[in-house]
């Protein structure tokens, strides 16, 4: 796992000595596999589910004649789940940064979109900018969270990815789109098919425990995006926020909202790549997989060299350097004291 926290790396060393006995083939090992990958889809998802969690739990229990408002605790707490996060070393510093970003363009949107009455939230507590309370864009860095925890802990590599100039031009234009096709012409389907000429070729590669799965990169993107519309579900169920066919009675979100959340996909997904350069994957096997743990495992085993010199080093453990090559003589020209 690159880039792990030291919590990670520490999960990552106890999940290796579970599994090093672990059978290479047949039914268990497959069995193995797909439960490494929930369990890293699931470790993934922390702060999403966590502030989900918080948000039903805020529908279910939170009294409603609490004095502290109930968009006012929600904010409150997803506060401290952020927190949580960087003190427990479920993210790093560096990947905070990316998140503040999906913060401030999410809560940007929502200001925009709850003024045109797009959705709508509860006008109650404090904690809020006009109609949009500030634990609004905490869903949109949960969304971020996933992202870049998703990117290293499968140690994600990529065959024939776009130019990123390229695919950071369509993101601004697809960010743009939300807001512009209020009183102007929508052009998410050319934006949809610009996606589809761009990604389409693009293979990810995924390291699971021994073996690295390939999926198309679109397929992903769809994936994603319709575990973040049930997600979504869940939240106006809930009571987070309702759109306007919501008001009178909860009903299922529309299916429209599908190729949007696959809109804000790329938008996360670029931001993401300037955090973290899309690489190829780490190495190919005979099969034509990509073999993550075993070829990682025999890049960082000793070599042949490097166990001869651990046998020649003395008591102190220190290696000798190895010996200068012999240089060779360079022969003088007669009488002209020049090199030849």
């Amino acid at each position: 796992m690159q880039r792990a926290t030291s919590l990670e790396r520490r999960i990552d060393a106890i999940a290796h000595r579970v599994l090093s006995d672990s059978p290479a083939g047949g039914l268990r090992a497959g069995l193995v596999e797909f439960a490494v990958f929930v369990l890293k889809q699931a470790w993934a998802c922390v702060f999403g589910a966590a502030l989900l969690v918080a948000i039903v739990a805020a529908r279910l229990w939170y009294p409603d004649d609490a004095v502290l408002a109930r968009n006012d605790a929600l904010t409150i707490t997803a506060v401290l789940i952020q927190v949580a996060m960087l003190v427990f070393r479920l993210e790093s510093g560096r990947e905070l940064w990316v998140i503040v970003l999906f913060h401030l363009t999410g809560t940007a949107m929502e200001l925009f979109k709850t003024d045109v009455g797009s959705w709508a939230y509860a006008a109650d507590g404090i904690l809020r900018i006009g109609g949009v309370p500030l634990f609004s864009g905490f869903m949109y860095a949960a969304v971020g969270s996933y992202m870049v925890r998703v990117h290293r802990l499968f140690d994600l590599g990529f065959t024939r990815y776009p130019w990123r100039w390229l695919t950071t031009v369509l993101a601004a234009a697809i960010y743009v789109n939300f807001f512009t096709h209020h009183w102007w012409w929508d052009a998410r389907w050319v934006l949809l098919a610009a996606v589809v000429l761009l990604w389409l070729p693009t293979i990810m590669h995924a390291r699971v425990w021994r073996r690295t799965i390939r999926l198309p990169l679109l397929a992903v993107f769809a994936g994603v995006a319709v575990f973040i519309y049930l997600a979504e579900n869940i939240g106006t169920w809930a009571g987070a926020w309702a759109y306007p066919d919501q008001v009178v009675a909860w009903q299922p979100v529309s299916l429209s909202k599908l190729s949007s959340w696959f809109l804000l996909m790329i938008i996360s997904v670029v931001m993401v790549t300037w955090v973290y350069p899309p690489r190829s994957p780490v190495a190919a096997g005979a099969d034509g997989t990509t073999v993550g743990a075993d070829a990682a495992a025999a890049a960082s085993a000793p070599t042949e060299v490097d166990r001869v010199a651990g046998a020649q080093a003395p008591a102190t453990g220190v290696v000798p350097a190895a010996p200068e090559p012999p240089r060779r003589r360079r022969r003088r020209r007669a009488g002209a004291g020049l090199p030849s």
